[in-house]
């Protein structure tokens, strides 16, 4: 059988990192990530009508009608290229959320480019809800500072419910947090009373979650592939390129076993991570297990492979004009959402000595 990208998949590929090295050179995300903005909203634009935005939402519904494997090229270039916008968090985690019968009008919205959106997952005991209004907080939202939307997702007595609240109507819920990672921020939606649009009544909200939850999981997973990628890349070529005691430092062991043990982490991620995205794209049985194992071992991998990088690079590594320390911290970043790699290979555990 045979688990290649199709040729399609190939192009979509080819695209994406020429539209994204030419538009969002590393030196332009780093520009943005030091900006109070953190990003360019005229990016979104092109990236609306390269497709990108509704490849997997139905023809139909407007996209594309193509797959969340399709996807996965793109969130693995989005990873390598630091894409700072909030495609993770729009195509990703919104969508199945969107893709509710009284949600038409958002999906719509959002595969035309006029509105973004993003996840709001609260704990049991931070929000309240009384009819259609909400109050409490909701911590650690990806995106909520650029986003048009969020999609509040709150527990009642009857089950998990999904509210939409237009957070760009009203910055005033959206509290920025301090975060590592400049190219992806965090912010708390502080409600106070506010009226949601309900998009998925609770009780039967549980399957577009967890959905959504998976989605974000294989994305991230394939966005970790891409960063890992990165760090290869430029630390391969600098030992390459630098040369001490009259020889290039890649022929020293110390900075060529370091490099290879990046290429040995990388691998194994980038398999896990894309059995995880078919699996999610054929809505396989096993997609909760690829998709932890894939979050675990994807998410480490890029922390190894950009600590590693920043050590085979020496001096030049640690500096913040090199982009390195940038790619460190979104890999950080991806390993601590929807939890760390102890946390999925507990859950692993469980499923295996429970079978």
């Amino acid at each position: 059988m045979d688990f290649a990208f199709s040729a399609e998949q190939q192009m979509l590929r080819d695209s994406a990192r020429d539209f994204l090295s030419s538009r969002l050179p590393l030196e332009r995300v780093a520009e943005l990530a030091d900006s109070d903005a953190g990003w360019d909203p005229a990016s979104w634009a092109q990236v609306v009508s390269l497709g990108w935005v509704g490849l997997s939402v139905p023809e139909d519904a407007g996209g594309a009608g193509m797959s969340f494997l399709d996807e996965a090229v793109l969130f693995e270039e989005a990873g390598r290229a630091l894409y700072p916008g909030p495609l993770f968090s729009t195509v990703a985690l919104a969508l199945p959320l969107l893709a509710a019968e009284n949600a038409v009008d958002a999906m719509d919205a959002v595969v035309a480019g006029s509105r973004t959106a993003t996840v709001a997952r609260a704990a049991s005991a931070d929000l309240t809800v009384e009819g259609d209004r909400l109050s409490g907080t909701v911590r650690l939202v990806p995106d909520l500072g650029i986003v048009d939307d969020a999609l509040v997702v709150a527990t009642t007595p009857s089950g998990a419910g999904v509210w939409l609240v237009d957070v760009a109507a009203d910055r005033s819920m959206v509290r920025p947090t301090s975060t590592t990672d400049r190219t992806r921020r965090y912010a708390e939606l502080v409600l106070d009373g506010v009226t949601g649009v309900p998009l998925l009544a609770p009780g039967a909200a549980d399957a577009a979650l967890e959905t959504s939850r998976l989605r974000g999981l294989a994305a991230l997973a394939c966005e970790a592939v891409g960063v890992a990628q990165r760090c290869l890349d430029i630390s391969a070529d600098y030992a390459k390129e630098r040369h001490q005691f009259g020889r290039p430092i890649g022929t020293y062991q110390g900075v060529s076993h370091r490099i290879a043990d990046i290429y040995v982490a990388l691998e194994l991620a980038r398999s896990l991570a894309y059995w995880a995205a078919w699996c999610v794209s054929t809505a396989d049985g096993q997609a909760a297990d690829a998709c932890a194992a894939a979050k675990a071992a994807a998410g480490e991998a890029a922390v190894f492979a950009a600590e590693s990088a920043i050590q085979s690079m020496g001096g030049i590594g640690f500096t913040w004009d090199h982009p390195l320390h940038r790619f460190y911290k979104r890999a950080q970043w991806i390993a601590s959402y929807g939890g760390f790699a102890r946390e999925h290979r507990a859950a692993l555990a469980k499923t295996l000595l429970d079978a």
